[in-house]
C-alpha cells in the first residue's frame, strides 16, 4: 500500500512548501531548509523563519530511475542538493529538463509544481522543484 499523508498534515505543511521557507539560526547564523524549530548545525532554539532565494546552482544529482511505487509515473527523475544564492542546501527535484541534459554546475530558480497525487481519489501535493534558468 502506497504512503498516504493525512489532509491536515499536508494543509499545515502548505505555507513552508509553497513559499520556499526556511529557518535561520540567530545564534551561529546557518540557514536550512525545511524550517525546523532547532538549528541542525548548533542545536540552538533561537531560529527565525525566513524565504530563502529562489535561485541556486545543482552541487550534486542523481537520476532515479527505480522509484518508489508512489512516483513510478514519474520515472525517470532527477533529484539534486541545490545550493541557493545565500548557501542554503535544498534537496529537490529538477523538472523541465531532460534526465541527461542536468549538469553540476547548472544554475536554476524555484518553480511551483505538483509532487504527487495519492491515487484517483487521493490528494494532490504541490510544492517546489528547481528548473533551469532560462
Amino acid at each position: 500500500m502506497a504512503y498516504m499523508r493525512s489532509v491536515p498534515r499536508v494543509w499545515r505543511e502548505r505555507k513552508i512548501k509553497y513559499q520556499l521557507l526556511g529557518g535561520k539560526c540567530k545564534d551561529c547564523g546557518k540557514s536550512f531548509y525545511p524550517y525546523r524549530q532547532i538549528c541542525p548545525a548548533c542545536g540552538s532554539t533561537n531560529v527565525e523563519q525566513v524565504k530563502l532565494p529562489e535561485k541556486g546552482v545543482i552541487e550534486y544529482f542523481t537520476i532515479v530511475r527505480t522509484p518508489p511505487t508512489e512516483f513510478k509515473e514519474y520515472a525517470p527523475y532527477v533529484l539534486a542538493i541545490v545550493k541557493l544564492e545565500d548557501g542554503t542546501k535544498v534537496l529537490a527535484q529538477i523538472t523541465d529538463v531532460e534526465p541527461n541534459e542536468v549538469y553540476d554546475g547548472m544554475e536554476v530558480e524555484a518553480v511551483f509544481r505538483k509532487y504527487r497525487e495519492q491515487g484517483p481519489n487521493g490528494i494532490i501535493e504541490y510544492g517546489i522543484k528547481f528548473r533551469p534558468v532560462k
